[in-house]
């Protein structure tokens, strides 16, 4: 398996975490309010997906990345460091719109790279 679509694989499996966490909770905004578990849990699902796009990017893989949305890539890495820098300050609202409406384009993105593949 190329590291690229082990990469992929990767930030594929971090979404349907977040998914996940968003639908046993009830929702987004739900899961979000709790900063003890559920909240951490995504925070760092994004830290995670902004680190396999940056792996991909150091690593040459242009042809991987250029199938994105590179605003989409550029945002992800963004939530990464805002996450990092000022935890305690992340803008709730932007990190329910990043779920929303960011991830599962991510994800269609993923399903159809892999559907080329076979």
């Amino acid at each position: 398996m190329s590291k690229a679509k082990r990469r992929l694989e990767i930030i594929y499996k971090k979404i349907e975490f977040i998914q996940n966490i968003c639908k046993k909770t009830g929702s987004i905004s739900v899961a979000l309010e709790d900063e003890e578990t559920t909240r951490a849990s995504i925070l760092m699902h994004l830290t995670s997906i902004a680190e396999q796009f940056n792996k991909l990017k150091k690593e040459g893989e242009t042809s991987t990345l250029d199938k994105f949305d590179s605003k989409d890539i550029k945002g992800s890495y963004d939530v990464r460091i805002y996450i990092a820098h000022d935890y305690e300050g992340v803008n709730l609202s932007v990190i329910e719109h990043v779920i929303r409406q960011k991830l599962p384009k991510l994800k269609n993105t993923i399903e159809h790279i892999f559907e080329e593949e076979n």
